[in-house]
């Protein structure tokens, strides 16, 4: 167990959105067993406030002003390898759930999500198990026995060449995505042509167009 039971675990909430952070506080701040202890709009806020109170368990919005939540996924893991990460985010599971998983996270949640869903995926991962919803979990079983019916076109691609892809999607170019991961362009642009032979794009133009495609799959949540 990743938190001590004796106590309310520590909920760090990251969203650049403040009406969204204050919502899911409000709400875990009535259980019993668990309290919103910090909030964060950016990755550089997220790994403070973690520093100043070790946290069981934080939430990342997947997109963050322009930054690829993969990429706040991965930060947070490398600097704090024992906290528990669940990704929140409007953006379509199918799509968006395995990269979030092979990034770090422990599990995937769509924020038109029930309440309930919410606080049973946060106690799931607490207690040391993976949530994703159940039609995820089948389709995620089929792909690792190899039936490759239910395989998205980017199931293909790396963690980092889905996280290009995605930056990609928000609109950001070449030289931006070097400076917001901290790779040189050359490495970007290595991506960027994996992923083209990889999808069977042709031209940075179906590139651009596939990418702004997947980014724009979003389901409205319900108010929280």
């Amino acid at each position: 167990m990743q938190y001590n039971e004796n106590r309310k675990a520590k909920i760090l909430i990251v969203d650049d959105h403040a009406v969204v952070r204050q919502g899911i506080a409000m709400l875990i701040n009535q259980e019993p067993d668990m309290q919103g202890c910090c909030e964060a709009s950016d990755i550089f806020q997220a790994i403070s406030a973690n520093r100043l109170c070790a946290h069981d368990l934080a939430i990342v919005d997947l997109s963050l002003a322009g930054m690829s939540g993969l990429e706040v996924v991965k930060q947070l893991q490398a600097e704090f390898p024992k906290l528990l990460i669940l990704v929140m985010s409007m953006h379509d599971e199918t799509v968006y759930a395995e990269p979030a998983l092979r990034a770090g996270a422990h599990g995937y949640l769509m924020k038109q999500a029930a309440t309930e869903t919410m606080l049973k995926a946060i106690r799931q991962i607490l207690s040391g198990d993976l949530y994703v919803s159940d039609q995820m979990r089948s389709r995620l079983l089929k792909t690792i026995r190899g039936n490759g019916g239910d395989a998205t076109p980017t199931s293909r691609l790396t963690p980092s060449e889905f996280e290009v892809l995605h930056l990609i999607g928000l609109g950001l170019g070449t030289s931006e995505i070097s400076q917001k991961l901290n790779r040189s362009v050359k490495t970007i642009e290595s991506h960027r042509a994996n992923i083209k032979k990889k999808l069977n794009l042709k031209s940075g133009n179906e590139l651009t167009h596939f990418a702004i495609n997947l980014a724009s799959i979003e389901i409205k949540p319900d108010a929280l």
